[in-house]
């Protein structure tokens, strides 16, 4: 790694852009064969060579050069570029060769922290030894995975996180004077994390030999709503999440997760540094992850996160701690009725009340805070402060949802025993044109984007255009994709019967071998119950084990069924004989009654359809069908029992974002493709 230089200024060979160029534009999808500039040739050559240097020597992928040098080109120009990569196109190291090239400070939001470690750990430091081109990065995550020197101090005063043989319970150590974190967490284990404490560099949360219990990591971290900032902290100096920010602040390439750029957004860049370049990976997430961030949740849990923070400080008004905890019961007897609902105001009077009670209940335990001095650096008022910064950033919030804007909506999700009222924008689509085009160009990548896909985050002109460089692997001699075209309708009384035995002839003809996704568990629960009886192979359930387990089993044993549902549509990966069959029950739309798509729907008008759930399904759907070929020799076949892919108009964008297999409609053909690759 090179010497940092000053934050804020520009690397030997940056050419940065001034508030007078004029605004990024959408890089077009390429219409001909156009010379290649000296960078994208500089660009191209330092991929071959960074690819050759991979263990085994790696192989030339005419994608991911491809991606090189539209990038290089992008950033250059201050362009914005939309990327389609297939899987195995190496698309991690197509967009971080031409970024560190660039010489200009990039940002990289990835979909999950995993693959933020993934980054920082494997791929970063590859580049660093192989790019010839040096180059600084740094890993920046929310202030809650970060141990919090503070929290530990305060542990350690009240003899909680100092003596390895002290028994669990936090009154016998007397932590419960401390706060209610600590009095729920096992005491030894806050001795190791408070041993740990005194080596670790980073106090990063991932950088631990095992993961701490949820109770022990609260008692000492802390989250950017109770936060008060190093200026008002006795300890703030020795903040790991400070000094994250600042190695973040000095490095070329920062690496964070799309929820942490999706809250920077929204707060007008006040939790990132000033950067040149976004690289936005697993694009496809960011219209829902931004929507997250954006907006605002209240749950019973925020109240009961106040009240534990509450212990220990307002000794002598146990009341008003109380209160607070009874609040979130109030809120969830309130919200129950309203579940899946979307809300306008003048809002129900029921709700209505309860927020009103529910704010005067924090204003008292706010007015009880403030009667604490906050011009000291001890612990105690230390403990203060946050619980005012806690107890503010709720009440901010209660105010958000009780008034909510025509920009917003209000709607209550989440299961009846903790439901949630949540405001979130009505479109996404200003907030990204203020805050991310118009400031700097961006790189967008996905494996999976569906058509329009710029247009409906607001890019600007051109956004509908992509460059698609395909995946290195033969999807037409190693894939079929196969549409139950002969099937009923979905919406058929007759279909969910001759759905599961359109399932139990692919299975029969797979010899087990397959990953059956499903829509719903209702869906998954009748497939399973039925099939278990007719099918001779092992058939696991997804409520059988949990996840990493079940996928160990399946990928274990070739014969094995597993069936589950949304959430392994994404991120299983089960490369060899194991998975030669995914089937899928049906086109994955969205719910007709979900409250925000619904408001969305009426924003968008007589386009709707084709606007939000034909994307939205088509996204999904080819996440599923990409579980499938994970390698250059799988082989297998997509077996969609949903006839509306072949038959309804809308079939054909559909099918533009499934890998490029052979398709086919004729069941017989299916069966003697699966037959053929267990040799039967």
């Amino acid at each position: 790694m090179t010497a940092v230089l000053d934050a804020g200024q520009p690397r030997p060979g940056a050419t940065l852009r001034s508030p007078a160029m004029p605004q990024p534009e959408v890089e077009q999808a390429p219409t001909g064969q156009v010379p290649a500039t000296d960078d994208e040739n500089h660009t191209a050559a330092a991929l071959r060579r960074v690819v050759a240097a991979l263990p085994g020597g790696g192989e030339g992928r005419p994608g991911q050069i491809e991606m090189a040098e539209a990038v290089a080109a992008a950033v250059m120009a201050g362009r914005h570029l939309v990327v389609r990569a297939g899987t195995g196109t190496g698309k991690t190291l197509g967009y971080l060769v031409p970024a560190i090239l660039s010489g200009r400070r990039v940002v990289v939001a990835t979909a999950t922290r995993a693959l933020q470690d993934q980054l920082a750990n494997k791929d970063l430091p590859f580049l660093d030894e192989h790019l010839d081109h040096p180059f600084d990065w740094a890993v920046l995550k929310g202030r809650s995975n970060y141990l919090c020197a503070q929290r530990l101090a305060e542990l350690a005063a009240a003899g909680g996180a100092t003596d390895e043989a002290a028994p669990a319970g936090g009154e016998q150590l007397g932590l419960d004077q401390i706060d209610g974190f600590a009095e729920r967490a096992d005491a030894v284990e806050l001795a190791r994390l408070s041993e740990w404490a005194r080596t670790t560099f980073t106090g990063d949360r991932a950088d631990l030999d095992q993961e701490p219990s949820e109770a022990a990591w609260a008692a000492v971290s802390t989250t950017a709503r109770d936060c008060p900032g190093a200026h008002r902290c006795p300890r703030g100096d020795d903040c790991f999440a400070e000094a994250a920010r600042a190695r973040a602040a000095e490095a070329d390439v920062v690496i964070v997760n799309q929820h942490l750029y999706g809250l920077d957004l929204a707060s007008d860049g006040a939790i990132l540094p000033d950067h040149d370049v976004a690289i936005i990976d697993e694009a496809h997430q960011v219209d829902d992850i931004v929507s997250a961030t954006a907006g605002v949740e209240l749950s019973a849990g925020r109240f009961a996160h106040l009240a534990r923070t509450l212990r220990g400080i307002l000794a002598d008004a146990g009341d008003t701690i109380t209160r607070i905890g009874d609040a979130g019961g109030l809120l969830t007897d309130a919200l129950v009725s309203h579940r899946d609902q979307r809300l306008v105001a003048p809002l129900p009077d029921d709700l209505a009340d309860t927020l009103v009670r529910l704010r005067s209940r924090v204003e008292e335990a706010l007015a009880a805070l403030r009667s604490i001095p906050d011009d000291a650096t001890d612990d105690a008022t230390a403990r203060a402060v946050r619980a005012r910064q806690a107890a503010s950033s709720l009440l901010d919030d209660i105010d958000a949802v009780t008034r909510p804007g025509s920009d917003h909506v209000l709607f209550v999700s989440g299961p009846e025993r903790v439901p949630v009222l949540r405001l979130a924008p009505l479109d996404v689509a200003p907030l990204l044109q203020r805050q991310l085009w118009s400031r700097r160009p961006a790189v967008l990548t996905s494996a999976t984007i569906a058509p329009g896909f710029g247009g409906r985050l607001g890019l600007p002109a051109g956004s509908d255009s992509l460059l698609d460089v395909g995946s290195p692997f033969d999807y037409q001699a190693n894939g079929l994709i196969y549409c139950a075209a002969g099937l009923p309708r979905p919406t058929d009384p007759r279909w969910a019967e001759a759905a599961i035995g359109e399932l139990a002839a692919l299975v029969e003809a797979a010899g087990g071998r397959t990953l059956a996704l499903f829509t719903s568990y209702r869906a998954m629960d009748r497939a399973v119950v039925t099939l278990r009886e007719r099918l001779p192979y092992p058939l696991l359930a997804q409520r059988d084990l949990p996840k990493p387990a079940l996928v160990e089993r399946f990928a274990g044993d070739p014969e094995t069924c597993l069936f589950a549902t949304m959430s392994f549509w994404q991120g299983i990966d089960v490369p060899g004989p194991s998975l030669s069959l995914v089937s899928i029950d049906r086109l994955p739309f969205p719910r007709p009654d979900d409250p925000l798509l619904q408001a969305r729907r009426e924003h968008v008008g007589a386009r709707a359809f084709e606007a939000i759930d034909v994307p939205r399904a088509a996204t999904l759907l080819a996440q599923g069908a990409g579980r499938l070929i994970r390698t250059a020799t799988d082989r297998g076949a997509v077996a969609v029992l949903d006839s509306r892919l072949a038959t309804a108009r809308y079939g054909p964008k559909i099918v533009a974002t499934l890998p490029r297999m052979r398709r086919t409609k004729d069941r017989a053909e299916i069966e003697r493709f699966l037959r053929d690759l267990r040799g039967a």
